[in-house]
């Protein structure tokens, strides 16, 4: 058990939780104006958990506020694999999926020199994220090894380099693997990160310990103002899987700390909930946020089928959707190799663009002006007047839209309807009428 006293000085510190109480920083005055949103609402926010801005002391870069009544943010994974490992491709592909709307970035690298690529992903100017336990299991050999101390070493150093947030398992007890057993599962546990943690207490027969010593995590994330995603090392790997037991005690596991981690000072998000059914989407959000207090919720897919590989990016952006309806704030980019390769950069640009996508029909639903925002009229008048210029600027994409729409030739209509075009014999049909009466 870690007993450092010297470290209880850490939370006297101004972290941006307990800022908030008492004042407006300049880094939520920023993420405020960005979201067109009132400093002090974001700040009361922050203050009660609902909003956080992932940002370490260490790096400055753009700033990206996730949670109540901000746009729903997107998040890309990179990383380097065991048969894989081209640092200069991973670079490339961050890059591609900044360009193309992510809002950060995480390093899930496993193989090579992970601080190598680590430092070129905080080089970037991006809120970025990891997860350390996978650097612990490389360092040890096998997850048996792991033990407490260098776990939290290898934490502290992701601090200390700068990451600002960080995909922790501390849900992960023997309170899940009990429910493992007890409710088994098709597939077992898909979660690369769960699946460490249950090796370490089933090997080792030793509790979690970002479980057992979870204040000591706070002492050193709070030391550097980290902000902590509590992971979900118990998603569903299947529709199968869904109304297993062991993803629900993960979840009141996952409020009881997010409550904790609050009243130490430490900004937290919550991550969930796997493969699902598409009914059973906005239930689990639902739970999730009452659980937690309406903690900003994290979400790779859901994933609402399983027979779609290939595609998978459309049916996480279907499932993201309805997740967000419901209250989701941050999507996780799937790409189109999700469950069968490492992503090539064309795999990065599509799977962003198509969280995107999902994340702005989240917006619709969770934004004051709804479907009225500017954007929306705008594309529609664009659409009426059959002006490809306008329509091009104002789509999320209109690079692909125009590449699309000039194949064929540039016309007035498209290329489908051609002289029958619905809109342009309406509006002549108006237009010759009102000349008639004038």
């Amino acid at each position: 058990m870690h007993n450092n006293k010297a470290s209880k000085q850490m939370f006297v510190m101004d972290v941006l939780v307990r800022s908030c109480s008492s004042c407006v920083p300049d880094t939520v005055g920023e993420a405020a104006r960005v979201e067109g949103m009132d400093a002090e609402r974001m700040a009361r926010r922050i203050a009660a958990g609902r909003i956080v801005i992932p940002v370490n002391a260490k790096r400055r870069h753009h700033h990206c506020a996730i949670g109540q009544g901000c746009s729903v943010k997107v998040n890309v994974n990179v990383g380097t694999s065991g048969t894989r490992c081209d640092y200069a491709l991973e670079e490339k592909k961050a890059r591609a999926a900044l360009d193309n709307g992510a809002d950060a970035i995480m390093d899930l690298s496993t193989g090579g020199d992970l601080v190598r690529i680590r430092k070129k992903m905080l080089a970037l100017d991006t809120t970025v994220g990891t997860v350390p336990v996978y650097e612990a299991v490389r360092r040890a050999g096998n997850a048996a090894d792991v033990d407490a101390d260098l776990l939290f070493k290898v934490i502290r150093e992701h601090c200390e380099q700068g990451v600002d947030f960080l995909t922790l398992h501390c849900g992960v007890n023997r309170q899940v693997l009990d429910a493992l057993r007890s409710d088994p599962r098709l597939m077992g546990v898909v979660s690369r990160g769960g699946t460490f943690h249950c090796a370490m207490m089933m090997l080792r027969d030793e509790e979690n310990p970002l479980f057992s010593e979870f204040d000591y995590l706070l002492e050193i994330l709070a030391e550097h103002d980290v902000t902590i995603s509590l992971g979900d090392g118990m998603r569903p790997g299947c529709l199968q899987d869904a109304g297993k037991l062991a993803k629900s005690v993960e979840y009141v596991t996952l409020g009881v700390l997010a409550k904790r981690a609050l009243s130490r000072g430490v900004q937290r998000m919550i991550e969930g909930p796997g493969h699902m059914p598409f009914d059973q989407v906005g239930y689990n959000v639902r739970m999730i946020k009452e659980i937690t207090d309406h903690a900003p919720l994290y979400l790779l897919g859901p994933i609402v089928t399983d027979i779609a590989p290939g595609y998978d990016h459309v049916v996480a952006a279907i499932g993201g959707a309805e997740a967000c309806r419901n209250g989701a704030d941050f999507l996780c980019m799937v790409s189109p190799s999700e469950h069968l390769a490492l992503p090539d950069v064309e795999d990065i640009i599509e799977g962003t663009r198509v969280a995107k996508i999902a994340a702005h029909v989240g917006d619709i639903v969770r934004r004051h002006e709804g479907f009225k925002m500017e954007r929306e009229v705008q594309m529609a008048e664009a659409r009426h007047r059959l002006d490809w210029d306008s329509q091009f600027r104002l789509a999320l994409y209109g690079d692909h839209a125009q590449k699309i729409h000039c194949r064929d030739g540039e016309t007035d209509t498209c290329s489908m309807c051609g002289d029958l075009c619905a809109i342009k014999m309406v509006r002549e049909l108006f237009e010759e009428k009102e000349e008639k009466r004038t």
